[in-house]
């Protein structure tokens, strides 16, 4: 596939471009955030910079409406645009598109949604961008893409066929002899405007080190939604040629431009040797993740904790105040020693030192002089079960049925 990078300002290299020759735009411009976005690569060898301030927001949406007026003359009559943004300017770049390619080009808003650490920002957390899919004309070139059913989906509405009855009204198609018609050619279900799609973690190998960096898999799947094998697909502010890579890797022509040098020269690297990174959470899913045991921090019900998934040492972080060592708990296991558990959680606690560690114990019956053997940092408490039992005892009782 033919790839190539231009410097100099888009709008200019774009007025040089055929009427007509593009089948996609990805237009992934400066969000009007209204400050210099910078980063250093791993090796701290490079810095990529770009300036992301305007006088106004006018002089902000002018700079783009000369640029969309070429983005839409350079679009085939079955193109497509998408056109990334955040909430900064989302409303009036909405306006805008509206009034270039027409409120009936519209076609999608798509909800980019990602997890983030927290911050200390007095609102909600912002972990979404949008993107605004237009079409130049009605005869738009489209791909429908299937995602999974839903765990709680009924296994006869995946194996029947559905049709409308004369009331518009969704229902099973029948036979003539009222038998219910079985369908074993579904693909899943069409993607919605919401994309579950994670931000590229700090040691991904796509990861080049340019700000505001995009993910290939979130690129991959717009230009499989709106192109074929050998279209042209253009990025104007194209910065680390993440979609000049998912162009190249799905057999894409492509042709990216920027202002930057820098950035022209980063993206013609990575075309050299295109680096993807596999989503083994998109491959199994969010609920895969999830790893704690229920039955265990069932102990800590009411204690005002965050259980960790992805560990095999502790069980839960108990809520400190702010500047206190964090408290890590475990609970002792069925069929787990108290030496087992201890040590467990005593090497999870290593890597978060200063910190407390709390084991709690589910089994009273330990052998004498277990405790002198346990790691010193471990603080050993009991359950309200295993408190019960001891308290049984000391009154003579023997021990409860299970």
């Amino acid at each position: 596939m033919a790839s190539e990078v231009r410097h100099g300002d888009c709008l200019e290299v774009t007025r040089g471009l055929a009427a007509e020759s593009v089948d996609l735009v990805y237009v992934d411009p400066p969000f009007f955030t209204q400050k210099t976005h910078s980063l250093v690569t791993r090796d701290r060898a490079t810095k990529f910079e770009f300036s992301d301030e305007w006088k106004s927001r006018v002089e902000y949406i002018e700079f783009l409406r000369l640029r969309v007026k070429e983005f839409r003359r350079v679009l085939k009559a079955t193109g497509s645009l998408f056109f990334h943004c955040d909430t900064n300017a989302s409303h009036h770049i909405r306006c805008l598109l509206d009034e270039v390619f027409g409120e009936t080009m519209f076609r999608s808003e798509i909800i980019w949604h990602y997890r983030r650490w927290s911050n200390s920002q007095r609102n909600p957390m912002p972990s979404h961008q949008t993107i605004f899919f237009y079409t130049k004309t009605d005869a738009y070139q489209y791909h429908q893409l299937f995602g999974d059913y839903s765990p709680s989906t009924n296994v006869d509405q995946i194996l029947q066929r559905r049709q409308r009855d004369e009331h518009g009204k969704a229902v099973y198609a029948r036979d003539g002899s009222d038998n219910v018609i079985h369908d074993g050619h579904k693909k899943g279900v069409p993607i919605a405007d919401v994309w579950d799609i994670p931000l590229l973690n700090p040691k991904a190998k796509e990861r080049v080190g340019y700000p505001t960096q995009k993910p290939i898999l979130l690129l991959e799947r717009i230009i499989a939604l709106v192109t074929s094998p050998g279209d042209l697909v253009l990025d104007p502010f194209t910065g680390s040629g993440t979609t000049l890579v998912a162009a190249e890797l799905l057999g894409r022509n492509s042709l990216g431009i920027d202002v930057a040098a820098e950035a022209v020269q980063l993206a013609k690297q990575r075309l050299v040797e295109p680096v993807k990174t596999s989503s083994e959470l998109l491959r199994k899913g969010r609920e895969s993740y999830v790893q704690s045991d229920e039955e265990a921090l069932a102990y800590l019900h009411g204690l005002p904790i965050i259980p960790v998934q992805r560990n095999r040492g502790m069980d839960a972080i108990l809520n400190a105040k702010p500047g206190e060592n964090p408290i890590l708990i475990r609970v002792q296991r069925r069929d787990e020693s108290l030496a087992d558990a201890a040590e467990l959680l005593h090497a999870a606690g290593q890597s978060k030192q200063p910190a407390t560690l709390v084991l709690i114990v589910t089994d009273p019956q330990q052998p004498a002089g277990l405790f002198d053997m346990l790691p010193s940092d471990v603080v050993l408490v009991n359950s309200t079960a295993s408190e019960l039992v001891e308290r049984l005892a000391d009154r003579g009782i023997g021990k409860l049925n299970h």
